[in-house]
């Protein structure tokens, strides 16, 4: 949302309390003006779009490897209505783009590394997150379908893991990266590992992939997948250690097998992004770590990383 303000832009969001949006921005969130509500009620969707030029599809439901692993259907109906409604409410708004945050969870387990947008629609998505990508699967299909239909404007991409300040830190939730964090900093000791810490992941740090989006939403409104992230990959298991470090903690590390890790490897080709795009990934792994943990702790109270 800075990001935006910051051009200028006049800016409205959905959200369920301003206490939230005042949580997120301070002062400036004066500058926003907030629709009250859930997206999955065609209401709340038409009032979002109403007037507007662009709009930003990045709401979902989404949760990590173990959340997802037990509610595919919850996620598939909860995603299918936002996109749903979403683009209805474009369509009946006259807005004149939209961009649709899908997902590189559309991806299947044994696709090929780095993986092209082409292996979008190859068989099931990875079984841990079967749900959630086939509803971005099928936010993707509504996409096409929308434009051919009534002339919108889309764009498709697909962020891979996204990190940052903001995210979500509920154990219920959370992904890897907070999960991990909130472990660390809270001193827990076995850090508890899913997994066997060798599967890899490509990680892009929240200012960049907000760039990318941007510039892909401007550039890229064809109706084609876009994979959006960074090239630098890492093992679940130095990421941990990586953690343990910046975080200025000693502690040890257990890895479970016996808990879901997802896919094995998930990285993408990035060559269609460098074809479209200027803007490139700045934020490496350490120093975009080294920002969430300080983030956190300033939220929390926690001792000052060593």
């Amino acid at each position: 949302m800075e990001r935006l303000l910051d051009a200028g832009a006049s800016v409205r969001v959905v959200g369920r309390s301003r206490a939230r949006l005042v949580d997120a921005l301070g002062a400036r969130a004066e500058e926003v003006e907030l629709v009250e509500g859930d997206l999955t009620h065609g209401d709340v969707a038409l009032a979002a779009c109403e007037g507007r030029d662009v709009v930003l599809h990045l709401a979902a439901k989404v949760a990590g490897v173990g959340y997802n692993s037990t509610h595919p259907a919850t996620l598939l109906h909860a995603n299918g209505l936002l996109g749903l409604h979403l683009l209805d409410a474009c369509v009946h708004s006259g807005v004149k783009r939209v961009l649709l945050t899908s997902s590189a969870c559309v991806y299947r387990r044994a696709a090929p590394v780095p993986t092209p947008e082409s292996e979008g629609f190859v068989d099931d998505p990875e079984p841990t997150n079967f749900g959630y990508g086939w509803a971005k699967r099928f936010l993707e299909v509504l996409g096409r379908g929308y434009a051919e239909e009534h002339g919108l404007s889309v764009c498709l991409a697909r962020p891979y893991n996204v990190y940052g300040p903001r995210d979500d830190f509920e154990w219920e939730t959370n992904h890897v990266i907070p999960a991990l964090i909130r472990k660390v900093v809270e001193g827990q000791d076995p850090v508890v590992v899913w997994g066997d810490g060798t599967q890899t992941r490509s990680f892009v740090y929240v200012t960049d992939i907000a760039e990318m989006l941007l510039e892909a939403c401007e550039k890229h409104a064809v109706c084609e997948p876009l994979n959006l992230g960074a090239d630098e990959e890492i093992s679940v298991g130095d990421l941990v250690r990586l953690i343990i470090e910046l975080s200025g903690r000693k502690t040890r590390i257990e890895f479970d097998s016996s808990k879901p890790a997802g896919q094995p490897r998930r990285s993408g080709d990035h060559a269609r992004a460098r074809e479209v795009l200027t803007w490139r990934p700045r934020v490496s792994m350490r120093e975009g770590l080294a920002r969430t943990i300080d983030w956190y702790l300033s939220r929390t109270g926690g001792a000052p990383r060593g």
